[in-house]
C-alpha cells in the first residue's frame, strides 16, 4: 500500500465493517438501511471504492455514528479539529500506541488490525501534508 489514498480507503472500509459488526448488522441489512446496494457497500468495506459524503452520511446515520467520525476516517476533514486532540508525532509514540492496541485482550485480531490501519492512515494523512513520512512498524 504505497498510495496514501488507497490506505485511507482500506482503513475507512475496515472501520465501517467493524462498526457494522459491532451493531450486529449484516451487509444486506446495512444496505437496506442506507438505500445503497449490497455490492457497493461490500466494495466500500473492502476499500475498493471511496464513498461520497452523501454515502458516508447515510452510513453514519445507519450505524449511529457522527458524520464527522466517518468524514475524519475518510480523510475528508481534519481529525484534530474533530476530536480536539493532537496526533502523536514521534515514531516511538506510534510504536507504543500500536503495541498498546496489540496488547489489549478485549479486542479481536480483526479489531486490532482495523484500529492499527485507521491509526496509521490518520498519521499518514497528517504527515503527508507536512512532507514527512513515518516509518511503519511491522503488523502482527
Amino acid at each position: 500500500m504505497t498510495d496514501l489514498w488507497e490506505a485511507q480507503r482500506e482503513a475507512l472500509g475496515a472501520f465501517i465493517r467493524e462498526q457494522r459488526k459491532q451493531a450486529n448488522l449484516s451487509l444486506r441489512q446495512l444496505a437496506e438501511m442506507t438505500s445503497l446496494s449490497n455490492p457497493y457497500l461490500s466494495q466500500v468495506e473492502r476499500g475498493l471504492h471511496q464513498p461520497s459524503v452523501r454515502v458516508l452520511k447515510a452510513i453514519s446515520d445507519a450505524l449511529n455514528l457522527s458524520a464527522e467520525t466517518l468524514l475524519a476516517q475518510a480523510g475528508l476533514i481534519d481529525a484534530i479539529a474533530t476530536t480536539g486532540t493532537a496526533v502523536p508525532k514521534p515514531a516511538e509514540a506510534t510504536k507504543d500506541t500500536e503495541d498498546a492496541i496489540r496488547a489489549d485482550q478485549r479486542l479481536s485480531d480483526e479489531q486490532k488490525a482495523a484500529l492499527i490501519a485507521v491509526y496509521r492512515s490518520m498519521l499518514g494523512s497528517a504527515t503527508a501534508f507536512k512532507g514527512t513520512v513515518l516509518s511503519e512498524t511491522e503488523e502482527t
